[in-house]
C-alpha cells in the first residue's frame, strides 16, 4: 500500500512538471508577428468643438487589428484613442483649448506590433464649457441660490461650486448634467451672505475661469403637510379610483401605489385644488410625478405626468369653482433632461423625476392659502394628471 502511494505521488509530480514546462504564456500575442505593418495614409482632419475627427486609409495588410492615436491634452495627460479595423475614422476628444496639437497615428497588427507613426496636427474648436460659462448667471433664491445658463450642444459638464471659509475655498456643491437648458437651485442655505465661486469643467478636467459672487439667500421654510386639506371645487377633476384621493399628495408616499392621485380624462384641462392651512408668502412648490410602469421599469415623463400646466393660488377662492380671485403663480413645462423620445429614459431623467420638480412661484403677490394645479397637456398628449406628492414652500410668518 505504501509502495502504491509513493508511485502515485511520483506520477503526479512528473505530470505537474511536464505541464509546467509546456504551459502557454498567456501574456504573449496569440498571433505571430508578420513584421511591422505599413502606415495609414490619406489622413484628413476635421476640427470640431473640443475634438477632432480623423479619417484615413488603412494599410493593405491582412493582420491589421486597429488604429490608435496618441496625443497630449492641456492638462498634461497623454490620451490614447483606438478604432477598430472595421472603421476608417477616429474621434480625438478631451481638448480644453484651441491650440495646435500634434497627434501620432499608428496601425497595429494582431501581434500588437505598431507601424511607424504618422504625425498630423489638429486645432480643435472651442470647448463648449466656455459657452456655458459665459452664459452663466447666479442669483440668490429662497433658502439658497439659483444657477441659470445654456448648454445648446448638450455637452456633459459639471458646474462646480466652492464656498469661502476663513479665506480658504472648499467644495460646496455641484451641478452635473448634459441638458441644454440649465436652471438649477441649490437649497439648504441660511439667510446670511455667502462668498461663493463657480466654474465649469468637463470629464477630462478641462475647466473655465472662475466666477466669484457674494449672495444672500431669501428666507423660506417648508409649509407643514399636516395642515394641508382637500378643497374640491365644482369642475375639479375626478379621481380615477376611490383610493387615489387628492389627500394622497401629502401622505409622504411619493412612489408606490395607491399613494398617488390619478384623475380621469374629461377631454379638457384637469384641475385639482387643495389648501395649505394658513396664509403664507409662497416661494415655490415641489411636485413629484407618479412613476409610471414602463417596459423598462418605473419611469417619468410618461402618461399622466404633467407636461404643460399652471399653478394658481388664492387667499379666498369663490365656492362656485370659477377662476375669479385666483392668481396665476407659474406657467410650467417639464423638460426631459436627455431630450429622448417619449417612453425612452436615461439615468439622469430618472434621477430628475425621483428628486421632484421645483417650480418657482411669483413673489410679487400677497399671501395665499389655496393652490390649484391645472394640467393643460400631459406627456401622453391628453389631460388627466398623475401625481404622487407635493410640498409647498414659503414664509408663513
Amino acid at each position: 500500500m505504501k509502495q502504491y502511494l509513493k508511485l502515485s505521488l511520483l506520477t503526479v509530480s512528473i505530470g505537474w512538471l511536464v505541464y509546467s514546462c509546456a504551459k502557454v504564456d498567456t501574456n504573449s500575442p496569440l498571433t505571430p508577428s508578420l513584421g511591422a505593418p505599413g502606415v495609414v495614409t490619406n489622413v484628413t482632419v476635421k476640427n470640431d468643438s473640443a475634438k477632432a475627427i480623423l479619417t484615413y486609409t488603412l494599410p493593405n495588410a491582412a493582420d491589421i487589428a486597429y488604429v490608435k492615436a496618441v496625443y497630449s491634452l492641456a492638462t498634461g495627460h497623454i490620451r490614447e484613442v483606438k478604432a477598430s479595423v472595421y472603421d476608417n475614422n477616429l474621434v480625438l476628444d478631451g481638448f480644453g483649448d484651441t491650440l495646435q496639437h500634434e497627434v501620432k497615428l499608428y496601425a497595429v497588427n494582431k501581434a500588437e506590433v505598431a507601424s511607424a507613426p504618422v504625425t498630423v496636427t489638429v486645432k480643435p474648436l472651442e470647448n463648449p464649457i466656455w459657452g456655458v460659462f459665459r452664459n452663466m448667471k447666479v442669483y440668490p433664491d429662497f433658502a439658497g441660490i439659483r444657477v441659470i445658463t445654456k448648454n445648446p450642444t448638450r455637452f456633459n459638464i459639471a458646474i462646480e461650486i466652492l464656498q469661502d471659509s476663513l479665506g480658504q475655498w472648499f467644495p460646496y456643491n455641484g451641478i452635473y448634467t448634459s441638458t441644454d437648458s440649465i436652471n438649477s437651485a441649490i437649497r439648504g442655505m441660511d439667510t446670511i451672505p455667502k462668498k461663493l465661486a463657480f466654474f465649469v469643467r468637463d470629464r477630462f478636467l478641462n475647466r473655465t475661469d472662475t466666477l466669484f459672487q457674494t449672495l444672500t439667500p431669501f428666507y423660506e421654510t417648508a409649509i407643514a403637510k399636516s395642515s394641508y386639506r382637500e378643497y374640491t371645487l365644482p369642475g375639479d377633476a375626478v379621481s380615477a379610483w376611490a383610493s387615489n384621493r387628492v389627500s394622497n399628495l401629502w401622505d409622504g408616499n411619493w412612489e408606490h401605489w395607491p399613494g398617488c392621485n390619478i384623475t380621469t380624462d374629461q377631454g379638457k384641462p384637469s384641475v385639482v385644488t387643495f389648501e395649505i392651512g394658513k396664509l403664507a408668502q409662497l416661494s415655490r412648490i415641489v411636485i413629484w410625478d407618479y412613476a409610471e410602469y414602463l417596459n423598462s421599469g418605473r419611469g417619468y415623463y410618461y402618461a399622466g405626468n404633467p407636461r404643460k400646466f399652471e399653478i394658481w393660488a388664492s387667499a379666498n377662492p369663490p365656492l362656485d369653482g370659477s377662476w375669479a380671485n385666483w392668481t396665476l403663480m407659474a406657467t410650467c413645462e417639464e423638460i426631459k433632461p436627455s431630450g429622448l423620445p417619449y417612453g425612452q429614459l436615461t439615468n439622469e431623467d430618472r434621477t430628475a423625476g425621483m428628486a421632484g420638480f421645483n417650480w418657482d412661484l411669483r413673489s410679487d403677490v400677497s399671501k395665499m392659502r389655496y393652490i390649484r394645479i391645472k394640467v393643460n397637456q400631459n406627456w401622453a398628449g391628453s389631460y388627466f394628471q398623475s401625481l404622487s406628492e407635493v410640498q409647498v414652500y414659503g414664509d408663513p410668518r
